[in-house]
């Protein structure tokens, strides 16, 4: 996967517009899980090739691609799985843009969703406000391609936003800057040169992505702009609609907001890993993401061969925290606005571990080390109680406690029972774990550390 960080745009010399200099706040840094909500046209089809075991040849990975919020891209691409099912489905008359007047939203409930999302233990809700296809989910003036007019006829992001507030979490918006299909007149993307290549970066688009991102800061107020792809280079220059202005003008108003680094330019607020693992502490701030399957959108071609178990999914959380970073996993409704039960399940076990071993997970930060080379595997976090020992397979029974932290005293589960600890000659100790977690996904205590 792409690393945006490093892309920074033309090099504009001694004319180089001014960024802001606004560092990732604290309450990001805090907040440690936050849920992306991929939602559009492409939830009304649902799908994409399952994930084969191994991948597909990275020459066919565009016509093939995983991703089912990458359908209005895949079906322009003749011969491919998904231009193939389209055509038996709909027939060779109805385009992906038709599919906007069949979306039916009525199961969506906000609040009921939103409830999920932060019964799972999410503390940042970010919807895509509009992917790639162009289609807003807001009640947009700069186009009538959008869920007020067409499909649900509703105002999508402004009932996330209104649910998210109630609920006391973080709001933020995903919006695709550099890539805009419904206004765009090129060949379908088939590799990642033409990612950069086949999109628009005139004056005129750039005014218009500008003008969008404009309404979603003054509607909404987002905690977080998510930016994708990019923004047009016609709009990285000194101009007021430019991203070098648009972002000051955010953070004047927003000094606690954060931004990604996926604007193409030299500023950018958090990295951001997607289905990357990352096997280091990062020292700059990042957030890993990726969806409980192999898409972000729904695709109903996936089963539970494809998608993150409740325990897989805590201790992916347990690592990334462990390394300085935050988790930004993806929720992929059906068109109807349901969440699946299959991504449901996992998201609520998440939830349930989350309300006992959260103290070594929210406000925490990195330790030392992330976790050791040798023995039973574990992660460490640490925060002013002391140092979080995450063991990553309990089952084992027992685990080895290094030096640094095997002289102290009075080291205690998360349920608030004491650690059992033995001491060893080489300044290590053994901490037996309780019959009672052994079948937990992820174990947890913590060690005062003075």
């Amino acid at each position: 996967m792409l690393n945006f960080e490093k892309r920074t745009g033309p090099d504009f010399g001694s004319a180089a517009p001014t960024y802001p200099t606004n560092a990732v706040p604290e309450w990001f840094r805090d907040a440690k899980l936050g849920f992306f909500v991929h939602w559009g046209l492409y939830s009304v089809p649902a799908w994409a090739v399952a994930h084969p075991e191994g991948g597909v040849p990275t020459e066919d990975s565009y016509a093939w691609h995983q991703y089912a919020e990458w359908y209005g891209n895949t079906v322009r691409i003749a011969g491919s799985p998904t231009w193939n099912r389209h055509q038996e489905l709909y027939g060779p008359g109805r385009s992906y843009e038709d599919l906007a007047d069949l979306w039916d939203a009525s199961a969506f409930d906000a609040d009921a969703f939103v409830g999920e999302l932060v019964g799972a233990g999410a503390r940042y809700i970010i919807p895509t406000t509009k992917h790639h296809e162009g289609f807003c989910l807001w009640d947009t003036r700069t186009t009538a391609f959008n869920a007020v007019r067409r499909g649900p006829r509703r105002d999508l992001i402004s009932e996330f936003h209104d649910a998210t507030r109630r609920a006391g979490a973080r709001f933020g918006v995903y919006y695709s800057g550099a890539l805009d299909w419904h206004v765009s007149d090129f060949p379908a993307i088939e590799s990642d040169t033409d990612l950069f290549r086949f999109r628009r970066n005139d004056d005129a688009f750039a005014r218009y992505s500008a003008a969008q991102l404009e309404e979603l800061i003054q509607r909404f107020s987002p905690d977080v702009l998510w930016n994708d792809i990019e923004w047009p280079d016609g709009g990285k220059g000194q101009e007021d609609h430019a991203v070098a202005a648009l972002l000051s003008r955010y953070f004047d108003g927003h000094p606690d907001g954060v931004v990604n680094d996926r604007w193409g330019v030299p500023y950018h607020g958090y990295l951001t890993r997607e289905y990357t693992n990352v096997d280091e502490i990062l020292p700059e701030p990042w957030e890993s993401t990726r969806g409980l399957g192999y898409s972000f959108g729904f695709n109903q071609a996936e089963d539970d061969s494809h998608t993150l178990s409740g325990p897989d999914l805590i201790r992916m959380l347990v690592d990334v925290v462990s390394k300085n970073g935050n988790l930004l996993i993806n929720v992929g409704p059906a068109a109807d606005g349901s969440i699946p039960e299959l991504q449901r399940a996992t998201m609520r076990e998440l939830g349930a571990w989350l309300s006992v071993n959260g103290e070594a997970v929210y406000g925490t930060r990195p330790w030392i080390r992330f976790g050791e080379e040798v023995g039973a595997p574990r992660r460490y976090t640490q925060s002013d109680a002391g140092v979080h020992v995450h063991a990553l397979d309990p089952s084992i029974g027992e685990l080895e406690l290094p030096a640094e932290l095997a002289s102290s005293h009075g080291a205690r589960w998360a349920d608030g029972s004491a650690v059992e600890m033995t001491a060893r000659q080489d300044s290590t100790a053994i901490v037996v774990i309780p019959e009672a977690l052994r079948g937990q996904p992820v174990a947890v205590f913590t060690v005062p550390v003075r």
